[in-house]
């Protein structure tokens, strides 16, 4: 075991989420800790001690460069080992870091830039090359990746030593700040808390203990918490494995799993969406240790879970967790199975409410409040939105939810997703589970078009399973007749990929834009 740096009290140890791994050290120091895999390249393996040695060198490189307590780090390293230890070591003392979303345009950096106000960078140029000249950039910039002039080598912050004065953080403190995706504008930063992120740890060890030999596999961007919160976070607090890639690619995926016995797995719908592609490619794939596999982030039609469940021979949780609030529903601890289509009921220790659109709460349907010590601390500099989102500690998540005669949750869509067409209440996910059980169809995103007699009516981009071509005749046929006419799509467009964002999610507004001008042109 490595023994804690004499400046590292246990209290801070304790209370500080940038220790959350130390615990592994009693019982899996050399033990490998996390995997990385590049696409056509060697793999990189560090153990729990080289980890925990990682971390606390980027901590005391901070502090020689002058960083302390409350200032910011800008993480852009793309996925990687060294993500993880810039990510948790800054945390050690007291800088908060922000994870860049590596596909974020120039426009997006500078505005997090200066809405984070940070104090130092650290960045794979190779990944986000658009930093390296970047103007208004702090002086303190170190490159893990290729170097450049004005950049520090990422050997000059962690070559240095590795003793510092350990931050011990308040009650309040903020551990990080997560910059949503920004689908409806500017990304917000969101404050989480070192007590809100630690008690949600603890509470998913104790409600699902790992096994010293499990292995999970993230080939979803690290920036996103979804791969956070799912495999870094409750793998290396077990002292296990987390294997991750560096960019997503379906064959080094399925290598993955493969290679390193993996268990688990989480990511988002388009993820598997490919994956299945390749498997279909292959004739099949053999998984023996896999146990669960966890699709989220977006919108998961049934036709996708059952497709996943088939080919990885593994069940599948239909995921539901917030940036703001963490994961409030989950299969219930009693152990009764989710119905089709449900994110299952409240978490333990989170209170839940459906709230109707007068505020009062709702008895079957509603948007979902959740409160919980995981729920965000706030909105950097905006008090209004924090105002707004957070009500006598309830944060309002934006999602509408349907809550059944056995308690269990069905996710209807984001509030501000529904449109009406001719007068039904509509949300796109009603009408992407009818097109997905289509047979030719891989992958589906809806969003509503101007209609001149409906006022608005639903359309579809439809990506089509390898080998198939699907007619817009034949996708309006099918939906007509097993689902209600109103939800049948007046427009299908057909693409190779559905546009994302960097998180993975389904970007709703390039979807709207397509489908709008598609819906234009035709009707010019």
């Amino acid at each position: 075991m490595q023994p804690p740096m004499p400046s590292v009290s246990a209290d801070a140890q304790d209370r500080n989420l940038g220790f959350f791994q130390r615990p592994a050290l009693a019982h899996a120091a050399d033990r490998t800790a996390l995997v990385e895999l590049p696409v056509g390249g060697a793999a990189r393996h560090v153990t729990h001690a080289e980890l925990d040695q990682a971390m606390d060198q980027v901590a005391a490189g901070l502090m020689r460069a002058g960083l302390g307590p409350g200032d910011r780090l800008l993480v852009a390293t793309g996925n990687g080992i060294a993500f993880v230890a810039c990510f948790f070591g800054a945390m050690r003392l007291g800088v908060q870091p922000v994870a860049l979303n590596t596909q974020a345009s120039a426009e997006v950096i500078a505005h997090i830039v200066h809405d984070a106000d940070v104090a130092g960078v650290v960045a794979d140029l190779a990944v986000v090359p658009r930093l390296r000249d970047f103007a208004g950039l702090p002086r303190q910039r170190w490159a893990t990746g290729p170097e450049a002039p004005g950049w520090a080598p990422y050997a000059a912050l962690v070559g240095g030593g590795e003793d510092y004065p350990a931050f011990d953080p308040p009650a309040d403190a903020a551990a990080f700040v997560a910059y949503t995706s920004g689908s409806g504008g500017w990304p917000k930063g969101a404050l989480l808390g070192h007590a809100g992120m630690l008690w949600s740890i603890r509470l998913a060890e104790r409600l699902a203990p790992l096994a010293p030999d499990a292995c999970a596999v993230a080939a979803t961007p690290l920036y996103h918490k979804n791969a956070m919160r799912g495999v870094i976070k409750p793998y290396l607090r077990a002292g296990a494995m987390a294997v991750i890639t560096t960019s997503f690619d379906a064959p080094l995926f399925l290598h993955a799993l493969q290679t390193y016995g993996a268990t688990f797995t989480s990511g988002v719908p388009a993820i598997f969406s490919r994956a299945l592609a390749e498997i279909e490619r292959r004739g099949g794939i053999d998984l023996p240790r896999l146990e669960a596999v966890a699709i989220g982030s977006a919108v998961v039609t049934e036709t996708l879970a059952g497709a996943v469940e088939a080919a990885f021979g593994a069940k599948v949780k239909n995921a539901y967790g917030l940036t703001e609030a963490g994961g409030p529903l989950q299969p219930p601890a009693d152990g009764r199975a989710v119905p089709e289509g449900s994110v299952g009921v409240p978490a333990l220790e989170n209170e839940v409410r459906l709230v109707d659109s007068e505020g009062g709460d709702a008895c079957q349907e509603g948007e979902l409040w959740v409160r919980s010590p995981a729920v965000t601390l706030g909105y950097l500099n905006r008090p209004d939105e924090t105002a707004a989102r957070l009500v006598d500690g309830w944060f309002r998540t934006g999602d509408r939810f349907r809550r059944d005669d056995d308690g269990f949750f069905h996710f209807l869509g984001r509030v501000d997703d529904m449109f009406n067409c001719g007068g039904e209440n509509i949300y796109p996910k009603e009408v992407e589970n009818l097109i997905a059980r289509h047979p030719a169809v891989a992958e589906v995103a809806v969003a509503a078009i101007r209609h001149d007699a409906k006022g608005q009516a639903p359309a579809a981009l439809v990506v089509p399973r390898p080998g198939h071509t699907p007619s817009e005749a034949s996708i309006k046929a099918f939906c007509l007749e097993h689902g209600p006419a109103y939800a049948h799509p007046r427009r299908v467009l057909m693409v190779e990929r559905l546009p994302l964002l960097g998180t993975g999610k389904i970007d709703r507004r390039q979807v709207q834009a397509l489908l709008a001008g598609a819906a234009d042109r035709r009707s010019g």
